[in-house]
């Protein structure tokens, strides 16, 4: 008998039909002897219908009142699928996040979990009752309703998995695993069958959708493996834990693609110690994250600085930088919202050489440019021009070998 920690997404709970097939895989997984509990996240669209309703009342909606709001997205399905078990007579509680003892910071709207206490959880499984936690949401150490933010139920599930000392934490979505690439963008894409917690987090923080990156750092703190699977379909995923010889022999185990970027440059800026502080400091101070940096080489003193950003940030950070431009005495400032992201990743390049240049050679052969270069250990970064980001999957997929895994 093992205990299990299933969590299902949105689509996975979009309407009654389907809550009834998510209680259906909870207890043929409890007839099997295994302890079950479930963390589901809001009914798909459920949580936009909610922010939309709140902008309906006020432009600018207080963000404690905005997490009590959404809060309920989750509460609705919790209490449904708990409903529908007890009336197929099996013992079943559904608990809210503050129930579930799961203690977060103070940051509304996207706040960090600081610990999970759990043990009504624990009660509830000694007694053999199926437990339904709403995903998403917490509450700080002042009794605060707080939320996680996008992709949080898939952090709720790990930590409460990890908190539980789970066999494995189930994450259910609407595709079969983690695939080499976009299967949308790349139809030679493959489903991997193990992928490193290290691997997941580059390819999460890089584009790739099937997991939310918190949910892996957690499971890589605390060992605990997940498997993402389809809740339409009875197949093996994808296990993520530690790596292993056979995926250090593989040098590149995905390609990734973000057209959710914007590149700002102020040119001509002195170069001198503390500049770089007070063009980025105010990026930083308004919550805005910087990925990419390149300084070229100084000219008479002066300099140029590139960064990247999330898209979604580009006028606000536009706004902040002319204002900083003006004062630090720059030459110009100008971005580009039609860019995008292309990355290969792989443990595997720990061990191999040569890997970067065979990226951008094989970008050089379908003549795409490359504007700016980051990399990591087990990482390597492109960006492009946006126009070029599917063409650029395909390509770096194929001259990898992962056509023909």
């Amino acid at each position: 008998m093992g205990l299990i920690v299933m969590k299902f997404g949105g689509t996975s709970v979009a309407n009654p039909e389907r809550i009834r097939h998510v209680a259906r895989r909870v207890v043929r997984s409890y007839d099997q002897g295994n302890n079950v509990v479930v963390i589901l996240s809001a009914m798909a669209g459920v949580t936009d219908g909610l922010i939309q309703l709140a902008k309906q009342v006020t432009d600018l909606p207080d963000k404690r009142e905005l997490d009590v709001l959404l809060a309920t997205g989750e509460q609705t399905t919790a209490a449904l699928l708990a409903m529908l078990l007890k009336s197929m007579k099996y013992p079943s509680m559904s608990l809210l996040g503050y129930q579930a003892e799961v203690v977060t910071d103070k940051t509304f709207g996207n706040a960090r979990i600081l610990e999970i206490g759990a043990t009504r959880i624990r009660d509830l499984i000694r007694e053999r009752h199926i437990v339904v936690v709403a995903g998403f949401q917490g509450c700080d150490p002042d009794g605060n309703i707080t939320t996680l933010g996008r992709g949080g139920s898939d952090t709720s599930a790990v930590a409460i998995a990890a908190a539980l000392k789970a066999d494995v934490c189930e994450i259910y979505t609407d595709v079969e695993g983690v695939y080499t690439a976009d299967p949308n963008v790349c139809k030679k894409a493959k489903k991997l069958k193990k992928i490193s917690y290290d691997e997941m987090m580059e390819m999460a923080s890089l584009g790739a959708k099937v997991l939310q990156i918190r949910s892996v750092e957690f499971a890589k703190r605390y060992n605990v493996p997940v498997h993402v699977r389809s809740s339409f379909s009875e197949e093996e995923g994808t296990m993520v834990i530690n790596p292993d010889k056979d995926m250090e022999s593989i040098v590149v185990t995905g390609v990734t693609s973000s057209k959710n970027e914007a590149r700002i440059t102020i040119t001509k800026v002195p170069d001198k110690p503390g500049i770089a502080a007070k063009i980025l400091g105010p990026i930083g101070e308004a919550g805005i994250v910087v990925d990419m940096i390149i300084q070229n080489p100084e000219t008479d003193g002066k300099t140029d600085l590139t960064f990247t950003i999330p898209s979604g940030n580009y006028r606000e950070a536009m706004q902040i930088e002319k204002r900083v431009a003006g004062e630090i005495g720059a030459e110009d400032i100008f971005g580009d919202e039609n860019i995008a992201k292309v990355s290969i990743t792989g443990v595997g390049m720990r061990s191999h050489s040569g890997v970067a240049a065979k990226m951008f050679s094989a970008l050089a052969k379908e003549n795409i440019n490359i504007q700016m270069i980051t990399t990591s250990e087990i990482r390597v970064s492109c960006v492009i021009e946006e126009k070029y980001a599917e063409l650029a999957v395909r390509a770096l997929h194929k001259a990898f070998g992962l056509d023909h895994l």
